[in-house]
């Protein structure tokens, strides 16, 4: 029978007779032991931050490496620092395999064990174990990531045959309720999680099937827990944003699908891919619904992300999108997201009503429609939205 991540952390902090944590080498948290007896140790913000989040932050892990942790082959000591949020001291055993740190075994200790304690090379031993599990479960998820990479850009009638290889692959195999994440760009040199056990990721080169991303896109597979609550893929999703590359102005956001279940089971997975992408692209164009978008919350961006994204803007509000009418775009998209309320369209826009008023004869000489019809407001609204998906914006 497999040793499972649990059973080994019990192992270490009984050894040890300290707290102990296991972390992915991504800082994911994996598993940990409150072990008995235990004082106010367990109130370390790193640690509790670590178990309530299921992570660290960039700066922890930053400041963690620092010392060494990703080449050492033996134990680290790390010294408290109230500054960083660190209140006692640490010993960091690495979890290697074949000369790669695959995570890390965390013992809160203030200086109370001897790196030569016999006891220690006994743990390190319990994390070359971990170091194996870990790496045959990056090996089996690449392989899964390949199946649901295939899957994800499947034409229709391949689509059954891939959902039965992710199926026949995956040991148990991946049932619903589950959650597609997307996150793009996604950098090539990124390595995906491999701290979270059962989840599966894939690149996806140019966005999968007709999501209208450019470059890369990482998919990731997340059970959820309870009925369609996305909790679980939202957690993942902003782990991944945490450990994503990004380039320049463009920095990665993520979308979220709608859960998948029965009927249609892995065979709804390429629809929940696109609807992901979708609120992606939907989280770049309005930050407010951003960094991670939901599918469910989308609101209008459900339809306008279904219009191809080079489509070219509407002829009604070619002028208005030139760079010398950026204001009049934003007070007209201000004024129609407030229903046509001057009070407090004006309020957000910082200028009198008045002001207001001659802006928006403007818009109405600049683009030939009239603010007193319904149908011109639905059109003006919908040409300013599509306008935020375009790629050049």
């Amino acid at each position: 029978m497999r040793e499972d991540y649990q059973s080994l952390i019990d192992e270490v902090s009984a050894l040890l007779g300290t707290p102990a944590t296991l972390e992915g080498r991504d800082f994911g948290l994996i598993a940990f032991a409150a072990h008995e007896g235990e004082d106010e140790r367990v109130l370390d913000p790193v640690r509790a931050r670590s178990i309530l989040r299921r992570g660290s932050t960039p700066a922890v892990r930053e400041w963690f490496e620092g010392f060494g942790i990703a080449r050492a082959r033996g134990p680290v000591r790390i010294p408290p620092d109230p500054a960083a949020g660190v209140l006692h001291g640490r010993i960091c055993l690495p979890a290697r395999h074949g000369g790669v740190v695959h995570g890390y075994i965390w013992l809160l200790d203030d200086d109370a064990l001897p790196l030569d304690d016999p006891r220690l090379l006994q743990a390190a031993g319990t994390a070359a174990r971990i170091g194996g599990l870990l790496a045959a479960d990056a090996r089996a998820g690449e392989r899964l990531g390949d199946l649901l990479a295939a899957l994800l850009t499947a034409g229709p009638g391949a689509v059954p045959a891939a959902a039965e290889a992710l199926a026949a692959g995956a040991t148990p195999a991946p049932a619903g309720p589950l959650a597609l994440v997307a996150v793009t760009p996604w950098q090539a040199e990124a390595a995906p999680p491999v701290a979270v056990p059962g989840l599966v990721t894939a690149t996806v080169p140019g966005g999968g099937s007709g999501g209208g991303v450019a470059g890369r896109a990482l998919a990731a597979l997340v059970r959820l827990r309870a009925g369609d609550r996305p909790g679980p893929a939202r957690t993942v999703a902003e782990r991944l944003l945490a450990s994503a590359g990004g380039t320049g102005a463009v920095r990665p956001v993520a979308g979220i699908g709608a859960p998948v279940g029965a009927p249609d089971g892995l065979a709804g997975l390429p629809g929940a891919w696109r609807q992901a992408l979708a609120a992606a692209r939907a989280a770049r164009a309005e930050p407010r619904l951003g960094p991670v978008a939901h599918w469910a919350g989308l609101g209008p961006y459900r339809l306008l992300t279904a219009l191809p994204p080079d489509l070219p803007p509407d002829a009604s509000v070619r002028t208005l999108l030139r760079p010398a009418h950026a204001e009049l775009a934003r007070t007209a998209e201000v004024y129609l997201d407030h229903a046509g309320q001057v009070a407090r369209a004006a309020a957000e826009l910082g200028v009198h009503r008045q002001t207001l008023y001659y802006r928006l004869s403007r818009i109405e000489a600049l683009t030939g429609l009239s603010m007193d019809s319904g149908e011109d407001r639905l059109l003006l609204h919908m040409a300013l939205k599509s306008a935020r998906l375009s790629p050049g914006r």
